[in-house]
C-alpha cells in the first residue's frame, strides 16, 4: 500500500469513527434527557441503563446510520484536501480519479464488512438485550389492536378470535376449524371467550358450541367450561415489529416462514428487515463515490457548501429508503424491490457524478 493509500485510508477510518463518537454522544445526550423521568419513575437500575440500554443503543443507531456517517466523514475530510489543493496536487502528480479512488473504496468495503457481520449476527443479539430494558422500563405494555385475527395452527386446523387481550391473555368470539385432506369441515368449536393459562400452556374455553361433522351425520356439543390445548400461544397473535430485529439472519428465514404458514399479515415487514440488512451496508459504496466527486473540487463555499450539500444529499436518500418502505407495507411492492429501490437511484446518480469527475 502506498503513502497516498495509508493517508487517505488514516485520514477516512480516523473521520469516521470520530464522527461517530460525536454524533453518538450527542443522541445519548438527548435521549438520556427525553427518557429520564421515566428511568426515575421505573426505578430503572444505573447498571442496566448504561450496559442494557445504551451500549446496545449506540450499537444499534450506530450500524443503521453508518452509511450516513461515511458519507458525511468522507466529504468531511475530501473537503479539507480539496480547500488544501490536495487534491489538486494529487493530480497533477499524475494520479487519475479512478486510482484516486482506490483507498476510497478500501475503507468503505472494510466498513461494509464491519456492518454486514454486525447487521446479521452480532446486532440481533444485542437488540435482544436493548429491546428487553425498553419492554420492562420505557415501552407500554404491547396491545394487539387489530381484530379478525386468524391464524392456521397446522396443516388442517385454523384458530379464529374477533380481539384479544394482551393484558389478561384472553380471545374474543373464539372459534376453531378443522379440515380435511379433500377441503371438508370435520369439526368446529364456537365460543365466548377463550383465556390462555401460561402456566399450563391450555386454553380454557367459555360457553362453547361444537359441530361434529361426518359425511352422513352432525352432532352437536355445547357446554359452559371446556378445556383444550393448542400449539398456539398469545405471542403468535401478534407481537412488536421490531421483534425481527432481535433474531440472527437463519432464525429470522424460520420466522418468516412460519408466520407464513400462519396466515400473518406483518410479513413484509419482517421481509423488509431482512433486506435491509445487505441494502443498507452496501449503500457505503454509493455514498462514498458521491462523496469524493461532490467534495472533490475545491469551491467558494469551502467546506461548508460541502456539508451543506451533503446533508441534502443524506436527507432525500433517507426520505428515499422512507418512502419505498412505505410502497412495499402499502402499495404491495416487493420489500426486495423497495429496500434496493435507492440505492439503485443514487447508484445512477454517483456513476453520472463519476463520469463528471473523470473529465
Amino acid at each position: 500500500m502506498k503513502i497516498l493509500d495509508r493517508y487517505i485510508l488514516g485520514k477516512f477510518l480516523g473521520t469516521f469513527f470520530f464522527m461517530i463518537a460525536l454524533i453518538m454522544s450527542i443522541a445519548v445526550v438527548f435521549d438520556v434527557s427525553e427518557r429520564l423521568e421515566k428511568f426515575i419513575k421505573n426505578e430503572a437500575p444505573v447498571n442496566a441503563i448504561i450496559f442494557d440500554y445504551y451500549v446496545h443503543f449506540i450499537f444499534y443507531y450506530s450500524n443503521l446510520f453508518s452509511s450516513l456517517f461515511i458519507f458525511l466523514s468522507v466529504l468531511l475530510f475530501t473537503g479539507q484536501m480539496a480547500q488544501r489543493t490536495e487534491i489538486v496536487a494529487i493530480f497533477a502528480s499524475g494520479v487519475s480519479f479512478r486510482r484516486l479512488l482506490r483507498p476510497y473504496m478500501i475503507g468503505a468495503s472494510i466498513l461494509v464488512v464491519i456492518s454486514l457481520y454486525f447487521t446479521h449476527y452480532q446486532l440481533p443479539i444485542s437488540n435482544s438485550t436493548r429491546l428487553a430494558f425498553e419492554e420492562q422500563y420505557i415501552k407500554k405494555q404491547f396491545r394487539i389492536n387489530e381484530k379478525h385475527l386468524h391464524r392456521q395452527i397446522n396443516d388442517s386446523s385454523i384458530a379464529y378470535f374477533e380481539s384479544f387481550s394482551t393484558v389478561n391473555e384472553i380471545g374474543y368470539k373464539f372459534s376453531l376449524e378443522n379440515w380435511n385432506e379433500e377441503g371438508k369441515m370435520t369439526y368446529k368449536m364456537m365460543a365466548d371467550r377463550a383465556k390462555y393459562d401460561s402456566v399450563s400452556g391450555v386454553w380454557h374455553i367459555d360457553n362453547y358450541f361444537i359441530r361434529h361433522i361426518t359425511d352422513s351425520s352432525e352432532t352437536v356439543e355445547r357446554g359452559r367450561k371446556i378445556d383444550t390445548l393448542l400449539t398456539l400461544k398469545p405471542s403468535d397473535l401478534g407481537h412488536r415489529l421490531n421483534i425481527a430485529s432481535t433474531m440472527g439472519y437463519n432464525e429470522l428465514l424460520d420466522f418468516i416462514a412460519d408466520e407464513k404458514k400462519k396466515g400473518s399479515d406483518k410479513i413484509v415487514y419482517y421481509e423488509i428487515e431482512r433486506h435491509q440488512r445487505t441494502s443498507y451496508p452496501f449503500a457505503a459504496y454509493i455514498l462514498t463515490i458521491m462523496a469524493v466527486t461532490v467534495a472533490g473540487r475545491k469551491n467558494r463555499g469551502g467546506i461548508g457548501a460541502h456539508l451543506a450539500l451533503g446533508v441534502v444529499i443524506a436527507i432525500s436518500y433517507i426520505f428515499a429508503m422512507k418512502v419505498a418502505t412505505v410502497a412495499a407495507t402499502n402499495a404491495d411492492l416487493n420489500p426486495l424491490i423497495a429496500v434496493w429501490i435507492p440505492n439503485v437511484i443514487y447508484g445512477v446518480v454517483a456513476v453520472w457524478l463519476y463520469t463528471r469527475a473523470q473529465k
